[in-house]
């Protein structure tokens, strides 16, 4: 559970042995097209409200949709990665329902017949959770609440969304958060949406049951809607099933509902009574015809897909030898995996990629974590690494130089991510070089054995393992300035002259 476990929740782990938790989890991806899915209105966050707006996203009479070809071959994409079936022909629906939102009265979505059919999302642990279907849409509008007035910016009303489905085949909170972060790392990668859940373009539905242990026949659901955040949805899920649980051991009965989640209280609450099919009035959209997906079109999406998160880890581990677990960590993102190979582009021929990625998975991934902090976000979340890729260049091409040792670049990296200084202006206006000439490291290392005579006659008496002191104790004298290697070369030679 982003690096907890169900021991931190005991009261789960408790309800595991007695009862099934079935889960099935539907989430909302914004397409990452320039205009919106029915019209060519442009597809932007952070405009100005109600400046990307047209009659048709609108709902003003009149006005027919257009498809976005962009975003069928986007929901094609994700199909191919999640190995569904493309379906030849799919047709497009009018879901009905009133929210000031939602200017038509109704949305443009699939129904029974959407764009794919089954697939899976296989785990770590190699369990495979099964894909229902993957349906094309649109977005509704966003409501602003302002003091006891409520606004309405239509500028996200229309932009095309796709709902993957899974089946419920997920049995914990643990599951279902490994679920959602590795399909956010497919939708990333593979250039289907930015993925920000700060801004809702990914955004999940929990529903959530519980059942006696081994049982066939399934608990009533709720759902969690629109959670925008993996940490919460954890927490979400948690709080439901240990919530299901209570309500059924005090001998109560699970009405099926939509929940909310509330962050502050860590609770979630009743929001309405679950709709069915029918409340929605489903009919086939009379303005937009059949979709017809050709064989030609899936292969020439297959062709020019993105390389999938687990096919970049394999490469990484061929081509630069790296460990499967810093090649997992580094393509969980494609900005991390973006970073990462501009770096062992930058220093190709200088240092080893093993290095490098020793480099990002300490230094780039602490200050990936702390920024996420700064954010409230997960460091699933970030959208950019924070630290500029010159610096990183840089600071790698010092230390491998000798000009800095391994333990001033972490001095140096602080002050970096600190003050956003360049490497060369921090090592400049601290005077930071490394002490490489033999006759400087000779008079620290003389000092340091003079300083010591105790340690000396132990060393000298047969415990080798002081000569590490000795080490550490000229680099503290220096600073940390000295060349590790000639310190070693120096001292050797001091102490065996000595003897």
């Amino acid at each position: 559970m982003s690096g907890n476990s169900l021991v931190n929740y005991p009261k789960i782990i408790e309800i595991l042995k007695k009862y099934d938790v079935v889960i099935g989890i539907e989430v909302h991806c914004q397409l990452a097209t320039k205009s919106k899915m029915f019209s060519s209105s442009k597809n932007a966050y952070g405009d100005t409200p109600n400046s990307n707006i047209d009659p048709t996203c609108l709902g003003l009479p009149g006005a027919l949709p257009t498809l976005n070809e962009e975003a069928i071959d986007l929901a094609i994409r994700m199909g191919l990665a999640l190995k569904s079936e493309i379906q030849s022909v799919s047709v497009f629906a009018r879901k009905n329902y009133f929210y000031p939102d939602l200017p038509k009265g109704y949305q443009i979505t699939q129904y029974d017949r959407p764009i794919c059919f089954g697939g899976e999302l296989i785990l770590s642990s190699g369990k495979k959770i099964g894909i229902e279907r993957i349906q094309i849409e649109e977005d509704a509008g966003k409501n602003i609440h302002v003091g006891t007035c409520s606004l309405v910016d239509y500028n996200r009303s229309g932009v095309g969304l796709i709902e993957i489905v899974s089946a419920p085949d997920i049995s914990s909170p643990e599951e279902a958060s490994e679920y959602l972060r590795k399909l956010h790392s497919y939708v990333v990668n593979l250039d289907i949406s930015d993925g920000d859940l700060e801004r809702g373009n990914f955004r999940a539905d929990a529903n959530v049951s519980i059942k006696p242990k081994g049982s066939n026949i399934f608990g009533r659901r709720c759902e969690i809607k629109n959670v925008n955040s993996f940490k919460y949805i954890e927490k979400a899920i948690v709080y439901e099933i240990e919530r299901q649980f209570d309500v059924i051991e005090t001998g109560g009965e699970i009405q099926m509902e939509t929940r909310g989640y509330d962050s502050d209280k860590n609770v979630t609450f009743s929001q309405r009574s679950k709709e069915s099919a029918k409340d929605y009035r489903y009919f086939p959209e009379p303005d937009l015809p059949p979709l017809i997906v050709t064989k030609a079109r899936i292969e020439k999406v297959k062709n020019n897909m993105p390389e999938l998160p687990e096919s970049k880890a394999a490469r990484l581990i061929q081509n630069y030898s790296l460990p499967e677990y810093d090649a997992k960590v580094i393509t969980a993102s494609r900005i991390n995996s973006a970073y990462f190979e501009k770096l062992v582009k930058s220093l190709e021929g200088k240092i080893e990629p093993k290095l490098i990625s020793n480099y990002f998975m300490t230094e780039i991934m602490r200050a990936c974590k702390v920024y996420a902090e700064e954010k409230g976000i997960s460091i699933d979340e970030l959208t950019e690494v924070p630290v500029p890729l010159e610096y990183s260049v840089s600071l790698l091409n010092l230390q491998a130089a000798g000009t800095i040792s391994g333990r001033i670049a972490k001095e140096v990296f602080e002050e970096m991510m600190l003050f956003n200084k360049s490497p060369e202006e921090i090592v400049k206006s601290k005077n930071l070089i490394q002490i490489s000439d033999n006759t400087s490291i000779a008079k620290i290392c003389e000092q340091v054995i003079n300083e010591n005579p105790a340690i000396l006659s132990e060393y000298y008496s047969g415990k080798e393992k002081l000569f590490g002191f000795f080490v550490g104790q000229a680099m503290k004298l220096s600073g940390g300035k000295l060349n590790p290697a000639k310190v070693n070369e120096v001292l050797k030679k001091l102490l065996d002259a000595k003897k």
